[in-house]
């Protein structure tokens, strides 16, 4: 049997059943076709990024995505990135850097795979995914058919997707990707980011200047895997930004009045998890057995030594979510996609 707890980043995982590895799309499509007709349960592994995964592990076949593959197409002032699920996704961001394609340029640093970027709507730093996907090649597991899936059916919205909501239906074989040809980035639409690189708001930087200042940030935060780094053996940002109704909002500010928020084109309001986890009493470094807060940032979940368990890291998390509610009224939810467990 194969250990999962390699594959993830957070280190945490016991052992597949079964354990493959597709090389091709044409291979991914064969292992999980040929398991659907025996009725075995599959999970489609990538980066291991953003996952949770259970100490009984998965009972049932494991395919791991490691099909590779760019195809670069101009058009006028834009270039069509075609690129396979098991492509390394900063290693694209960090090519399209160096030819001149502006729009992926803040997501620099993100682990994980290509395949996973759509399923997420992975974001950072003001651009996510939505904004350059043209369409996803993927398996359709219900009709048994290869599909093109064009942007606007993919149900995006904030860490979501169509996908997303029903893992069970596509398996992501490939996306393409439009980006525009320009040695500037996108505008810097996130203040953390413009203050990093002492610009206003709205302002186009060298995009060498925006993945670096991206990078830096992320370092700072444990967000760039780094064996040396403890901080770093985690899934990222364990619960995504509340977004909330304006009933919920006036709740809140009863309650904290004051607090951080992005008041947003819908009348909804988003607010930052990690202020809400600290002001909760859960600071950088809380730490409930093995299992860590990391030390650099709170919305970050950690098993710095190694010896946290899976149900180690539930634990905590569900103490940080509960705390919160029980605080705010605000219930958090998780970002990376739980294997046969939950909070």
């Amino acid at each position: 049997m194969e250990m999962l707890a390699p594959y993830t980043t957070l280190g945490l995982g016991g052992p597949a059943r079964e354990f493959v590895e597709a090389g091709t799309a044409e291979q991914l499509v064969s292992f999980v076709a040929e398991a659907d007709r025996d009725g075995v349960p599959t999970l489609v592994l990538g980066g291991g990024s953003n996952l949770v995964v259970p100490d009984e592990g998965f009972d049932g076949l494991v395919v791991k995505v490691a099909s590779t593959g760019v195809r670069a197409e101009r058009d006028g002032g834009q270039v069509l990135l075609t690129v396979e699920a098991g492509e390394d996704w900063d290693a694209l961001v960090a090519r399209a850097v160096a030819e001149g394609w502006s729009g992926i340029e803040c997501m620099s640093g993100v682990p994980g795979l290509v395949g996973s970027t759509p399923i997420q709507n992975v974001g950072a730093y003001g651009q996510d995914v939505s904004q350059t996907v043209r369409c996803v090649r993927a398996y359709d597991r219900k009709t048994r058919q290869v599909v093109d899936i064009e942007a606007r059916r993919c149900g995006f919205s904030y860490r979501d997707s169509a996908f997303k909501r029903d893992l069970s239906r596509h398996v992501v074989l490939g996306v393409t990707y439009v980006l525009d040809i320009s040695d500037l980035s996108g505008e810097v639409a996130y203040k953390e980011l413009a203050a990093r690189l002492g610009v206003p708001m709205g302002e186009r930087v060298g995009l060498a200047d925006a993945r670096a200042a991206v990078l830096a940030l992320r370092r700072s935060k444990g967000m760039v895997l780094d064996p040396a780094d403890p901080d770093t053996r985690s899934a990222g940002s364990f619960f995504t930004n509340p977004i909330l109704a304006p009933a919920q909002a006036a709740e809140l500010e009863l309650r904290a009045p004051g607090h951080p928020r992005w008041d947003l084109p819908d009348g909804t309001v988003k607010v930052p998890a990690a202020w809400l986890i600290e002001q909760a009493g859960f600071p950088k470094g809380y730490r409930r057995g093995p299992a860590r807060i990391s030390t650099k940032h709170t919305l970050a979940l950690t098993n710095p030594d190694g010896s946290a368990t899976a149900a180690d890291l539930l634990a905590l998390a569900r103490e940080v979510r509960d705390g919160v509610a029980e605080k705010f009224g605000v219930r958090l939810v998780n970002e990376p996609v739980m294997v046969g467990c939950e909070l």
